[in-house]
């Protein structure tokens, strides 16, 4: 059997395809960005039917780049944007609504009653998750209640929920598989992430009828094959990761204590913690790390909901950039004796804050400010996010005192915003030869369960580095940049 395995990535602002060789080198891709819709303030919609027809398209792209044929593949890897949540009527295959994206807040109101109700201990306890608007669970409950008919649909079994990868699992298989790895399945809010099981007390606690769910594979799982229609002949999709899970395999972080982020339209690091599950005192969360041949490993993460989107912003509302790569040489250029600080809490604030209310600003603008202080404003409050989410979880795993962080997405090609980083963090930032993470990792998943790929330790042993990035910011000027953003954060967060 050939060595060649595809991976779809599909992410939060575009659709991706890539085809790995037996030797993990990417010999085709494909890419097509897609809508993003913005109903209402805090409301983010993706049209499924795009996200399908964009998917479909960039596999084949992949394909034809890599001059090979579908018969050629040994397998199919999906890693997905997590969270995002789709209903589809199991007659026709059509969405009843638009997906319903992570970033989304329209069902704010609803995690601030279940708070209040008490809720939240328990529903930590069972799934390593705060009550926070970002999970599906509340927004399958928002689509039940506000779509027309939605409700009887789903008592009826006619309705069938899923996060991005069971939509393309459906839409692949024609229609015969409805299944979710365990990664996916731990960011719903109705997941036990110890039972290994949906849960019932919290699917009645959201008022969700069991009959919509997806059945929870093991992320190296049998997930069926691709209909003959698509592509001439069928194809086995073996592997299936939500798209930060699927990173760290990418990044090989399989030794608890390794930790990895990613930097595209949010940002989010997950630290190894073995078979462990690891409660934080720190508002990160304990979700499954993956799940591969009936062993799950653990994670503490932290999620920040805008970091390239920051870089978009510039370039498309404020057009002061034309391109994302201008943002670091803008930023190297700016005014040193300028402090401006951005917290762009868009869609509100993630880990550690957890402010779903938060809105964005911008803090010490003065009359000589301009595009390069905005620009390095913008990528350092990426910086400073992450530097939260380590603090927090040294805090919570004294494994992470000591470690690296290994980066991967969009904006780690950018030399001036890992060396702030680094600065920022004092601790060494590694960028891999492979920036295609998320995609290798799952095509590693897929490959290895076709026995077309090494195991753990021969995909670890592949690792590359391109580049450390080591601190070179003296303590008393870090401390002083770190409490200008602590500032900020304070006086945002109060201010609305």
């Amino acid at each position: 059997m050939s060595g060649y395995v595809l991976a779809i990535d599909q992410g939060t602002t575009s659709s991706r395809a890539i085809v790995f060789d037996d030797r993990f080198r990417v010999v085709g891709l494909g890419q097509e960005e897609f809508r993003q819709h913005l109903p209402r303030s805090g409301w983010v919609e993706h049209d499924p039917e795009e996200i399908w027809r964009t998917t479909l398209s960039t596999m084949r792209s992949a394909l034809a780049y890599s001059s090979l044929s579908a018969s050629d593949l040994a397998a199919i890897g999906i890693a997905n944007q997590r969270e995002t949540t789709v209903l589809w009527d199991r007659r026709t295959g059509l969405p009843i609504h638009n997906a319903i994206v992570w970033q989304d807040r329209r069902t704010s109101e609803m995690c601030r009653r279940l708070v209040a109700e008490g809720t939240e201990p328990e529903i930590t306890a069972r799934t390593g998750l705060i009550v926070d608007p970002y999970f599906a669970g509340t927004k399958i409950a928002w689509l039940l209640d506000n779509v027309e008919g939605a409700r009887r649909l789903a008592e009826d079994g006619h309705l069938a929920f899923g996060t991005i990868d069971s939509f393309l699992l459906w839409r692949l298989t024609g229609g015969r598989v409805h299944a979710t790895d365990t990664t996916n399945a731990s960011r719903t809010m109705l997941f036990d992430i110890e039972a290994n099981a949906w849960d019932a007390d919290l699917l009645r606690l959201l008022d969700i009828p069991g009959a919509v769910l997806p059945e929870v594979r093991d992320c190296d799982a049998d997930f069926g094959t691709t209909d003959p229609s698509l592509f001439g002949v069928a194809i086995p999709i073996r592997g299936v990761a939500g798209d930060q899970h699927a990173a760290a395999i990418g990044q090989a972080c399989f030794r608890p204590g390794m930790v990895k982020a990613t930097y595209g339209t949010g940002c989010f690091a997950l630290l190894n913690t073995g078979s462990e599950r690891v409660a934080s005192g720190s508002r990160m969360l304990t979700t499954v790390g993956y799940r591969l041949a009936g062993r799950t490993t653990y994670a503490l993460e932290g999620s920040i909901f805008v970091a390239g989107a920051a870089v978009q912003w510039l370039r498309d509302e404020l057009r002061l950039i034309s391109s994302a790569p201008e943002s670091g040489p803008l930023a190297e250029n700016a005014d040193a004796e300028q402090d401006v600080v951005m917290v762009p809490a868009f869609t509100g604030l993630g880990a550690p804050w957890w402010d779903a209310e938060a809105r964005g600003a911008i803090f010490g603008l003065t009359r000589r400010s301009g595009p390069r202080e905005l620009a390095r404003a913008a990528l350092e409050a990426t910086c400073f996010q992450t530097s939260d989410l380590l603090a927090a979880m040294r805090r919570d795993c004294p494994q992470a005192s000591d470690t690296v962080l290994r980066v991967d997405g969009g904006m780690v090609a950018s030399d001036w915003t890992m060396q702030r980083l680094s600065d920022l963090l004092d601790a060494p930032v590694d960028r891999p030869v492979v920036l295609e993470t998320t995609a290798l990792g799952a095509a590693w998943i897929a490959g290895q369960k076709a026995g077309v790929w090494p195991g753990m330790d021969g995909f670890a042993e592949q690792w590359r580095l391109e580049r450390r990035f080591e601190p070179g910011m003296e303590g008393a000027e870090r401390a002083r940049r770190l409490g200008l953003w602590e500032d900020a954060v304070r006086r945002t967060r109060s201010t609305f």
